[in-house]
């Protein structure tokens, strides 16, 4: 397997002055959310979720058994396509309390608002297309067959949390919150990491699945963990995540200097590569915070 290495250099990775006014994180990833559309959540375990369908609206019908299916097939994503993930993690793992906590990428509303114009594809994608985007890149694994089966059921179970979500709508909670840019020191986010991560992800960030442990961590670098095309590999993305949501015992504890140390940490070191990475972006718009070289040609690099 090749493992890739970030090309930010030296041991520290900083953001630029000059960058930090532009890097606001407008990171809508995810969508619209059921009755929050409405500006309504509900707290759960110090979490927000947004609202979504009742379980008691799913029957003994075939649409209702394949939304089922496909709630198994993002909750145990590795056990149940291991022809098609690579890596540790499963669809769950990012988007979590079953695609339905609010700034988690929460899939409640996303339904409604693909097709979508996608930077990093240059193209406008159908949710089937982005849904094989996130298992080759956080799952490191190869694309499910559009028309195939599995595709169908997590395609219904997306669709069933979106029902009523207003089309297109963005509301409080969607995709991922947005933090302003600091710049992340890779030395103390070792040392953050030590403190507040390890104990669910391990010392050598390999993850603790292998324990059974409660709140056991899906390994954050190495062969087992996403590749460097995804999204969480962006020091900017991986930042806004654990500071809303890690330590997974304790979300909402992270400080935005120490989220950005640790994820300056994190994304330095090595994980799966990407073959064709260099191909992300061809506007040539790729966002600052990208660990690789691409070949578009355009835009600035914001």
């Amino acid at each position: 397997m090749r493992i890739a290495h970030v090309q930010r250099g030296g041991a520290r990775w900083r953001v630029t002055t000059a960058l930090l006014a532009a890097a606001v994180l407008p990171l809508s990833v995810a969508c619209d959310g059921g009755s929050a559309a409405r500006g309504r959540v509900t707290t759960a375990r110090d979490t927000l979720l947004l609202a979504a369908p009742s379980d008691t609206s799913l029957h003994a019908d075939p649409m209702s058994a394949s939304i089922r299916r496909g709630l198994a097939l993002v909750t145990a994503t590795r056990d149940s396509l291991p022809h098609n993930v690579g890596s540790q993690l499963r669809c769950v793992s990012c988007h979590l309390n079953e695609g339905r906590r609010a700034f988690a990428m929460p899939w409640v509303g996303v339904y409604g608002r693909f097709p979508q114009y996608r930077s990093r594809a240059g193209a406008v994608m159908r949710l089937e297309d982005r849904i094989n985007d996130c298992i080759r890149r956080s799952l490191n694994g190869s694309a499910l067959a559009v028309d195939g089966d599995d595709m169908r059921d997590i395609v219904s179970y997306i669709s069933w949390l979106s029902r009523g979500s207003v089309s297109g709508q963005r509301t409080l909670g969607n995709g991922i919150d947005s933090l302003a840019v600091l710049p992340g020191d890779t030395a103390r986010g070792s040392q953050v990491y030590l403190l507040s991560c390890a104990r669910c992800h391990a010392t050598d960030g390999q993850g603790m699945l292998a324990t059974k442990m409660v709140n056991a961590g899906p390994p954050l670098w190495g062969s087992g963990s996403f590749n460097i095309g995804a999204g969480m590999a962006r020091v900017r993305v991986m930042a806004a995540f654990v500071h809303r949501h890690m330590p997974f015992d304790q979300p909402g504890t992270m400080a935005n200097q120490d989220a950005f140390d640790v994820a300056a940490y994190v994304t330095s070191r090595p994980r799966p590569d990407l073959p064709g990475k260099e191909l992300d972006w061809p506007k040539g718009d790729p966002p600052v915070d990208v660990a690789y070289a691409t070949r578009g040609v355009g835009k600035t690099r914001r």
